[in-house]
C-alpha cells in the first residue's frame, strides 16, 4: 500500500501572519518549517503589546472593514472569514480571555503579549512546526531552491510551497526591513513603494518652540483638513508635540490622508481647534472682557484656560498682528494652522503602506508569476490604523495564504 505524500512548506517570517499560516498548514498534516532572520520570532508582536496588547477591535463589521480604505474590497473576504470574533475565539483556545475596553479595542485580560506568544509557540511545536531562527532569506538559487544565510553557513532549502510573511518596512531593528523588495522585483513582481503609515510628521517648528514644548500633549483636540482629493477630514483625539513636529493617536488615525496629501502637494496644513467645546462667539465674548493691566497671555489663561503648549502654538503659528485684533484671534483659536512638511522616516513608523500589489497575487494570495509562492501580512499592499486592525488583517491574511497553499497542493 502506498502511503500518502507529506507536503513540506517553508514559511519565511515569524510574525503573526507567518505563524498563523504555519498553524493552519500544520493542522492539515503538512510539514512546516518557519524561518526568521532574528534570534527569536514574534519580536514586533511583542513590541505591539508593550503598552497593552490591543489584539483587535469590537466595532460592527461594516465600520471595521472601512478602516482598510481603498483595499477594503480585497481584504473583506478574508476578514469576514477570520475577523475580530474568530480571533477572540482563537485566543480563548490558547487559554486566554479577552475584554473590550472603553474605546471598543479588544485586549487579553492580562494585557500582555508575551504569555500569548509563548502559549502559541508551544502549541505550534507540539503540532510539529519547526522554527529556524537567524536564517536570513536571500532569494532562490538556479535550481529553484530557497537560499538562506545563517551565522555559520549558507543553506539551500527545497519546499513544495512557500509563504512569504516578511513584514513591511517599519521597525527594521526587529526584522521588518523591507529587504525582500529587491528580491521580488528581480522576479518581475510589482511592488508598490513602501511608505510610513501610522507615523508622526515634521513641521517647521522654531527652536524656541520645540525646546520649550517638545513632549507636551494636547488632549481632546480637533483636527480638520482637506486632503488632495478634496475630502474633508475632521477628527477629535489626542496628540503630542515633538521636537520636529507632531505624533500620537489622532495623527496616526489621519496619517494615510496626511501622507498622501503631502505626496501630491508637497505639504499639508491642518486646522487645530484649541477649544472644541466653545463656539467662536463664546471665545470672542471671553476675549472682550476687560483685562486692565493684565497681559494678553494672562487674559487667555484666565478667561479661556489657554496656556502652556496651547499658548505656544498660537504664538508659533499665527501672525503677530492677529494678537492685536480680538475678532481675528477668536476665529484663529478655533483653527490654528499647523503645516506639515514630511512624514517621519519609515523606520520610526508603527507600520508601513505599500508592498506586493494585489494585482500581482490571486485570491488565494499566490504570486501569479511565481507558482506555489504566497504572500501574507504587511508585505502586501494595504494599511490600516492602530486599534487592532493591523494585527487582525495580518492573522487573517496568514490564514488565507495557508488555505491557498492547501488548495494548491491538494488539487
Amino acid at each position: 500500500m502506498c502511503s500518502q505524500r507529506v507536503f513540506s512548506v517553508a514559511v519565511i517570517g515569524g510574525g503573526p501572519a507567518g505563524l498563523m499560516a504555519a498553524e493552519v498548514l500544520s493542522q492539515h498534516g503538512i510539514r512546516v518549517d518557519v524561518y526568521d532572520a532574528m534570534p527569536s520570532v514574534g519580536r514586533k508582536f511583542l513590541l505591539a503589546g508593550k503598552g497593552g496588547m490591543n489584539i483587535t477591535h469590537s466595532e460592527a463589521q461594516d465600520s471595521f472593514l472601512s478602516r482598510y480604505g481603498s483595499q477594503r474590497s480585497v481584504l473583506a473576504a478574508m476578514l469576514n472569514a477570520f475577523g475580530a470574533t474568530e480571533l477572540r475565539q482563537w485566543i480563548y483556545g490558547l487559554g486566554f480571555d479577552t475584554f473590550v475596553g472603553s474605546s471598543g479595542r479588544v485586549f487579553p485580560t492580562d494585557m500582555k503579549a508575551a504569555p500569548l506568544l509563548r502559549a502559541w509557540l508551544h502549541r505550534l511545536r507540539d503540532a510539529g512546526v519547526k522554527i529556524h531562527v537567524r536564517h536570513r532569506w536571500t532569494g532562490w538559487n538556479a535550481d529553484g531552491e530557497l537560499t538562506f544565510v545563517t551565522p555559520e553557513t549558507e543553506r539551500a532549502i527545497r519546499a513544495d510551497a512557500v509563504v512569504l510573511a516578511l513584514g513591511g518596512g517599519s521597525w527594521p531593528r526587529l526584522g521588518s526591513n523591507g529587504a525582500w523588495v529587491s528580491i521580488l522585483e528581480q522576479q518581475g513582481i510589482r511592488i508598490a513603494p513602501l511608505q510610513a503609515a501610522n507615523c508622526g510628521f515634521d513641521s517647521l517648528w522654531s527652536e524656541h518652540f520645540s525646546s520649550r514644548f517638545a513632549g507636551q500633549p494636547l488632549k481632546s483636540a480637533v483636527v480638520s483638513f482637506t486632503d488632495a482629493e478634496g475630502h474633508v477630514h475632521r477628527q477629535q483625539g489626542d496628540f503630542v508635540v515633538t521636537q520636529t513636529g507632531v505624533e500620537g493617536s489622532l495623527i496616526y488615525a489621519l496619517s494615510r490622508y496626511l501622507r498622501d496629501t503631502i505626496n501630491a502637494q508637497g505639504c499639508v496644513t491642518f486646522d487645530l481647534d484649541l477649544l472644541p467645546h466653545k463656539t467662536p462667539q463664546q471665545i470672542l465674548h471671553a476675549l472682550t472682557k476687560p483685562r486692565g493691566s493684565a497681559s494678553l497671555s494672562s487674559h487667555l489663561r484666565k478667561q479661556l484656560n489657554i496656556d502652556g503648549v496651547k499658548a505656544g502654538l498660537l504664538r508659533e503659528c499665527l501672525p503677530v498682528d492677529v494678537f492685536n485684533q480680538t475678532e481675528r484671534l477668536a476665529t484663529a483659536i478655533k483653527a490654528v494652522p499647523i503645516r506639515l512638511t514630511t512624514p517621519r522616516p519609515i523606520a520610526e513608523a508603527i507600520s508601513s503602506a505599500g508592498g506586493v500589489t494585489f494585482e500581482a497575487v490571486n485570491q488565494q494570495l499566490m504570486i501569479k508569476n511565481l507558482a506555489n509562492v504566497f504572500c501574507a501580512g504587511e508585505m502586501l499592499d494595504w494599511e490600516a490604523p492602530t486599534g487592532g486592525y493591523l494585527l487582525t488583517a495580518c492573522f487573517a491574511s496568514g490564514r488565507q495564504a495557508a488555505l491557498g497553499v492547501i488548495q494548491r497542493l491538494t488539487e
